[in-house]
């Protein structure tokens, strides 16, 4: 019984709201010095568009196994909070591995397996080059690399103003839980049943606390609106000469091509391999 209380507070200690927002920050914005971070987004938007479509269109185990290599040593290169790691692997298995335990379970055999072996290299294959690709780019990279390929301003300007807003959201979160907290009266959780009902006790704060969450962050969003129309914003968007400005501090290095020539070079033997075997 000990034991069972140990595990449980430790869990209960980590899972605190100020270790998820830490985890979504770093996530967001404390990899820029990650060889990911450092490359042009250009390069990294067509990378991930190769690796985030084709693998739903083929179905070799061989070519699946080794693009997944590859976005999984990416996904080690951009330094990946360990809570998206982790999100990724429930999601995985939420999406694909459940229904290996449903089929074997209700009759299935052995040969469901590899059907359901390529569908779940499919997704975490995507999964991990979309990780990858949002943990290395801060919000001006992705901003202005879409807007290179012609993405429109607003579009844009809207993916990188829902990654600024990240901090007022998780600021705003933390500041409604604790005014539920101080009104609210929680259950004793000394033993390990008080555990378990004061860890559906903040579930249900959690979710009671999301609709002024929403309203609260709408305020801030306005006037977040107001000084960035007080600064021009609207002007700068649609003006050729400060896209111009805006954009050229994006250059294919060296760095770039060597990552370029490593990927092909290795979805070249994986193709290779796949035709052989």
């Amino acid at each position: 019984m000990r034991i069972a209380d140990k595990m449980s507070e430790s869990i209960l200690d980590k899972i605190s709201i100020d270790f998820l927002r830490n985890q979504v920050l770093k996530n967001a914005y404390g990899n820029d010095d990650t060889v990911i971070a450092a490359m042009d987004p250009r390069m990294l938007l067509v990378w991930y568009l190769f690796f985030g479509i084709t693998p739903w269109f083929v179905n070799n185990i061989a070519f699946l196994i080794g693009c997944f290599i590859l976005v999984a040593i990416t996904t080690k290169l951009a330094r990946v909070a360990g809570l998206v790691l982790l999100l990724f692997v429930l999601g995985v298995f939420s999406q694909t591995g459940y229904l290996l335990l449903v089929t074997l379970i209700f009759g299935g055999d052995a040969s469901a397996i590899m059907p359901l072996l390529v569908l779940t290299l499919k997704v975490a294959t995507v999964s991990l080059a979309s990780v990858t690709i949002f943990s290395g780019l801060d919000p001006d990279k992705l901003a202005n690399g879409l807007m290179w390929y012609g993405c429109p301003e607003r579009l844009s300007f809207s993916i990188s103003y829902a990654y600024r807003m990240l901090p007022l959201l998780m600021e705003e979160f933390q500041n409604v839980l604790l005014s539920y907290r101080l009104r609210g009266n929680p259950p004793q959780h000394d033993k390990f049943i008080g555990k378990i009902k004061y860890l559906a006790y903040q579930i249900k704060i959690i979710i009671h606390a999301f609709y002024p969450l929403m309203l609260n962050t709408a305020k801030r969003s306005r006037t977040t609106v107001e000084v960035l129309e007080i600064k021009g914003y609207r002007y700068a968007a649609v003006n050729k000469a400060v896209k111009k400005i805006k954009m050229s501090c994006m250059k294919i290095s060296n760095n770039d091509l060597l990552f370029a020539s490593l990927s092909f070079l290795w979805v070249s033997v994986t193709v290779l391999i796949s035709t052989i075997i």
